[in-house]
């Protein structure tokens, strides 16, 4: 029998040796990632058990995963329970507990938010040792990291293809994080297994960006490895055979193994990879071949007792069939004592080979045997066999086991996934509700409560819709008025103003105002919110006095919390704040979790509003510390705190703790976005090389996403700023225009959001139309100024709107307003240092970055206006703060901008003088150039021929290094090197 264990690698030497690099990294105190890429059997197994062996005897602590195909079976962060189970225990890290052990509490299903706990049904709560997604996963990193102390890791997770959803946002939060830990980690996944919409590509396509993280792709064997292969495996194998068996292996390291050992076997060499390893099950004896089934039926690795209980043999016999299947190499056992397939392929062909009738009956007894033993497997693993054996009661019943212990892990994907899955088998069980505790309809709301908790809105609102359509138009009153006021409040989180007024509307006409009930509170409370989102003032009005009324006689402390936020951000006043604290006191003290992140995202938005950046920043900072302790860090407001805070950092110059809070978790679910994507206006104001690529990744999220407007602020705000900086007035234009349309579409009068696309753009817009100006190109001139008055024609239009329908604005709007009018002026080449001024002031409320780029142009408009001393001040306030931000781009437009105009800016050495530059004639040559003269004219008033003015231009523009003469010029400018004579 060839000995596949003691088998030296062959053919991946290089492979090894990058992997080993990857090893030595870590042993210098460096962490690093590889992502181990190869078609199913092309020997990724091998090299990493080789890879495991090598980082041994270097003296690594090797940790490894395993990720296994169980087909609809969510299992949440089964590789990294599988690498941790030996060394957390014990270890103090909240999270981790639960997250090994997801028995560890009674399963109660998780209730939907926003009116639970006043109507009677008590929130569940998660337990404090699970507080959300951010405590588990830096308690696994945090373990990780601890470790590492100690001694260098290597963590391994093999067939990541297979990962489920929250371990592939575990591992992706784990890379993002790694800066100094000497910790190296490498995941395996089969890419023959990724078609175009399998869930680990964009992950990867996302991975492959870190700095830390590089790709291996696993190519064939090629023909002479495999020979060498083969004949390492067993002792004189007739050359014949060996041939035979390169030809048909393709480079296929497991396959070629396979064959050789049917051939050694006797057995005529089939074709297909099936037929081989079914052939090699075949030599086995039957109780040794049914051991196997067992396993197939099990998963790729089981527990000894599980295969005793189902196989059925007695002890003797069953450890007898396990050594043959061990003996001939189908079987490994694992450290832990349990038994795995050799290669997930020989899983695969087993239990393809099974007749219905057999895999029904495994599938029944190993149902059985996990419902009589709740210890021996998850409620996931017993749904999936349930389901498996026909048993569709049983599988019902595990399945909202499954999603209870899926919420207490902290795996809100799975826990939706269990849902529907029950959902699905609902109409089949006949006492669904009984087993359920609860109707139908009841489930839709529970299940769209946990799409709304894994980042998934849309979802959310099928779900509720679902619930609707099941209770139908002569269904119960009360609970269609307490759907329609839900599908209100998800329909509002996805921007469908409109439609979400409409649902709130139908509520309100189903329950009357008296007597007073909870469901009329809400109902009524809800459409206050709706209304004045469509600027029904009076409708929103109306409806807020009566939710706070009937709230406050009913006792409904989260209603009337929710309500007095609506009333607080509707009617303002010197007291807002105080009336919003006493919103917060009733909501903590109802337990509505929701309506407190509400809450205190207006206690940090209303002096963000009011220019008090640093009480927003204390607001921002403790809501957030809440979000994590209640585990609803990427609930709505938790990505809206997540988002106000990242803004407001950029605001008040901290722009490393702004891309700090926007990366700090890694696990960002498409409609939350929007805050990973507004750390883009750091980048790009830094002019980091990286800021274009994230740039296309916002723009392709945002084209995906429909109606995610602060996205789109986020991504069309970071696209234009680089256009701007980049010289590129056409493409500013462009996305400006889109952009505005957009937000009025979605936000109608409440969208002076654009005033800042509006204000970006048009810097460019305005250099490109000075350059026109200066090269005497009217029509190019009028084309630009022609374009940017339509870009300030929408943002006046955008202020007029706004005062007449929603009322006076804030700030921030004031300023950018200021910014706006003043490129207007600048648009038309009238300097208007007033209107520049204007602006720097009214951004001097807090915006550090704003307020510098405002007194660079007020610099300019000095300049132009002959004030040298005033401009020179206002330049070396902005080069400070370019300097101290790290803004790369503002800082070459002082530098540009001093040298230009002779100013004495400290750091900014002095421009040479065109005379250094450039010979007498060629400087003559420039300014006509300057002027828009061919080089004929150049020639007729130089008094020299044309082919001697071509020459004095192309010397002109290897000077500059420039590439035509219009980027000639502008160079010069920027340089000051144009003559002005």
């Amino acid at each position: 029998m060839p000995q596949w264990d003691d088998r030296p690698l062959v053919g991946r030497e290089a492979e090894l040796a990058r992997l080993l690099a990857v090893v030595d990294r870590a042993l210098e105190g460096h962490p690093s990632a590889v992502l181990v890429a190869g078609d199913a059997g092309v020997g990724k197994t091998r090299l990493l058990d080789e890879l495991a062996v090598g980082a041994a005897e270097r003296g690594l602590r090797v940790l490894t995963g395993h990720c296994v195909d169980l087909g609809d079976v969510g299992l949440p962060y089964l590789p990294f329970v599988d690498l941790l189970r030996a060394v957390a225990p014990g270890s103090g890290h909240p999270g981790l507990p639960a997250l090994l052990s997801a028995r560890s509490t009674p399963a109660v299903p998780e209730l939907p938010a926003g009116d639970a706990a006043d109507l009677g049904r008590p929130l569940v709560r998660r337990p404090v040792a699970d507080g959300g997604r951010l405590q588990l996963f830096e308690s696994v990193a945090a373990l990780l990291g601890e470790l590492a102390a100690q001694t260098p890791l290597l963590v391994v997770l093999e067939d990541v293809h297979w990962a489920d959803r929250s371990s592939r946002d575990l591992l992706r939060y784990l890379l993002a994080r790694l800066a100094e830990e000497p910790v190296a980690l490498v995941a395996s996944y089969r890419s023959d297994d990724l078609h175009r919409r399998h869930p680990l590509r964009p992950l990867l396509a996302e991975l492959v960006r870190l700095p830390l993280v590089e790709r291996l792709e696993l190519a064939p064997l090629p023909d002479a490895a495999v020979g060498e292969l083969v004949r390492g495996l067993a002792s004189g194998v007739p050359d014949r055979t060996v041939e035979d068996v390169v030809a048909r292996a393709e480079g296929n390291a497991f396959y070629a193994e396979e064959l050789l050992a049917a051939g050694l076997a006797g057995e005529t060499l089939p074709m297909g990879l099936t037929d081989v390893l079914l052939a090699r099950v075949e030599q086995l004896g039957e109780a040794a071949q049914q051991v196997l089934r067992v396993a197939a039926v099990a998963g790729r690795q089981v527990r000894h007792d599980l295969v005793a209980a189902v196989s059925g043999p007695l002890p003797a016999e069953l450890d007898a069939a396990l050594a043959e299947a061990v003996h001939h190499h189908l079987l490994v056992v694992s450290d832990d004592g349990r038994y795995r397939f050799r290669h997930a392929l020989l899983r695969e062909a087993v239990l393809a080979d099974l007749l219905p009738g057999e895999r029904v009956r495994l599938h029944a007894t190993t149902a059985a045997y996990l419902a009589a033993n709740p210890g021996a497997g998850t409620a996931a693993e017993l749904a999936h066999h349930a389901r498996g054996s026909n048993d569709l009661a049983g599988a019902f019943s595990a399945s909202l086991e499954a999603a209870a212990e899926a919420c207490r892990a902290g795996a809100p994907a799975e826990q939706l996934q269990h849902l529907e899955a029950a959902l699905a088998l609902w109409p089949a069980v006949p006492d669904a509700a009984a087993r359920a505790g609860r109707d139908q309809p009841a489930l839709l709301l529970d299940s769209a409560a946990a799409a709304r908790t894994a980042g998934e809105p849309q979802r959310a609102v099928a779900l509720i819709r679902a619930a609707l359509d099941l209770l139908g138009p002569d269904g119960d009153p009360v609970e269609r008025a307490r759907v329609h006021y839900r599908l209100a409040q998800a329909l509002s989180r996805i921007e469908d103003q409109a439609a979400a007024h409409r649902e709130s509307s139908r509520a309100m006409a189903l329950v009357p105002a008296d007597p007073p009930s909870p469901v009329r509170t809400w109902a009524a409370a809800t459409h206050a919110r709706t209304s004045w989102s469509l600027g029904r003032r009076a409708e929103a009005d109306a409806a807020a006095d009566e939710a706070l009324a009937a709230a406050d006689a009913l006792g409904l402390d989260s209603a009337w919390a929710d309500t007095a936020v609506s009333l607080a951000r509707m009617r303002g006043g010197s007291d807002l704040p105080g009336r919003l604290e006493e919103a917060l006191v009733r909501a903590r003290r109802s337990g509505d979790t929701e309506v407190e992140m509400r809450v205190l995202f207006n206690l940090a938005v209303v002096p963000y509003e009011a220019g008090d950046i640093a009480a927003t920043l204390r607001w921002v900072s403790d809501a957030l510390a809440r979000a994590a302790e209640l585990g609803v860090e990427w609930s709505f407001y938790g990505a809206e705190l997540r988002h106000l805070g990242v803004s407001a950092r950029y605001v008040a110059g901290d722009w490393d703790g702004s891309l700090e809070l926007a990366d700090r978790l890694a696990r960002v679910p498409e409609m939350a976005a929007h805050v990973g994507a507004a750390g883009l206006l750091v980048q790009v104001g830094r002019g980091d090389p990286s800021a274009a690529e994230r740039v296309v990744w916002a723009r392709g999220l945002t084209d995906r996403l429909d109606a995610h407007v602060l996205l789109l602020l986020a991504a069309a705000g970071a696209e234009i700023d680089l256009a701007a900086w980049a010289g590129d007035a056409g493409t500013a234009v462009e996305r400006a225009r889109g952009a505005v349309r957009q937000v009025q579409t979605y936000w109608d009068a409440d969208r002076l959001a654009v005033l800042r696309l509006v204000a970006t753009a048009l810097a460019p817009v305005g250099d490109a139309a000075a350059a026109a100006r200066l090269q005497g190109d009217d029509a190019g001139a009028r084309r630009w100024v022609e374009a940017g008055e339509e870009l300030v024609a929408q943002a006046r239009a955008a202020v007029q709107d706004h005062l007449r329908d929603v009322g006076p604005f804030g700030v921030e709007a004031v300023a950018w307003q200021a910014r706006v009018e003043a490129e207007a002026a600048r648009l038309t080449g009238r300097p208007a240092p007033e209107l520049w001024r204007a602006a720097g002031d009214a951004f001097g409320y807090g915006h550090v970055y704003e307020q510098a780029r405002s007194r660079r142009r007020l610099a300019e408009a000095l300049l132009a206006a002959g004030d040298r001393t005033a401009a020179e001040r206002e330049l070396r306030a902005a080069a400070e703060v370019a300097t101290r931000l790290g803004a790369a781009p503002l800082r070459a437009a002082v530098t540009a901008l001093a040298r230009r105009g002779r100013l004495d800016v400290p750091g900014v050495g002095r421009a040479p003088g065109a005379a250094a530059v450039f010979t007498p004639r060629e400087a003559e040559v420039l300014r006509l150039l300057a002027q828009g003269r061919t080089n004929r004219q150049i020639g007729v008033e130089l008094h020299m021929s044309e082919k001697t003015a071509s020459v004095h231009v192309s010397r002109i523009l290897a000077k500059l290094g420039a590439g035509g003469r219009t980027e000639a010029v502008a160079l010069a400018a920027a340089k000051g090197l144009l003559p002005t004579g």
